[in-house]
């Protein structure tokens, strides 16, 4: 018996592929040959990395951002009731079940992270917008505001911080 060769068992394979196997070999082949496309690359590649740059940097701001809103909360009884009630428009910020809780003013923490992370995305694209951003250039800020906001987390250098949630 006349035994195919490795290559022309493959084209066999791919030529009949969508008719004789099933659904589920047909993903699971897909997905054994899914890098290959990228490595061809975009028709279209970007010229510059500012976009990328300015979408990573401002996420890790957004996070320090965050924490920073969180000791002002924690210092300032006047800023936590402004920054709950930029949160009422999240579904469960107020609410009276006691069942269910309520978000409280983790909400309008997370309302000030949103605009904290696109108006610095925005303004970052906007400054960096025909540049060539380093990768370390990147990494460095990236680390330093996820570090940071990972920092001020952390009870023991912030000890007025309380370890649990008080109302």
């Amino acid at each position: 018996m006349k035994q195919n060769s490795p290559q022309k068992t493959q084209n066999l394979i791919d030529e009949d592929r969508t008719v004789d196997l099933p659904i589920y070999s047909q993903i699971w082949h897909w997905l054994k040959h899914f890098p290959s496309g990228l490595a061809v690359g975009s028709k279209n590649p970007p010229h510059s990395s500012a976009s990328a740059a300015a979408a990573l940097i401002s996420a890790s701001f957004a996070c320090f951002y965050m924490m920073v809103n969180q000791h002002l909360t924690v210092l300032f009884k006047s800023w936590d009731e402004f920054v709950w009630m930029l949160g009422s428009w999240i579904p469960g910020s107020h609410n009276a079940n006691k069942l269910f809780g309520e978000i409280g003013p983790y909400s309008g923490k997370e309302t000030l992270l949103l605009f904290g992370w696109l108006c610095s995305w925005f303004w970052l694209h906007n400054l960096w917008k025909r540049k060539n951003i380093h990768f370390s250039f990147m990494f460095f800020w990236m680390a330093f505001f996820l570090v940071a906001a990972t920092l001020m987390n952390w009870h023991p250098l912030f000890p007025y911080m309380p370890l649990m949630p008080t109302k």
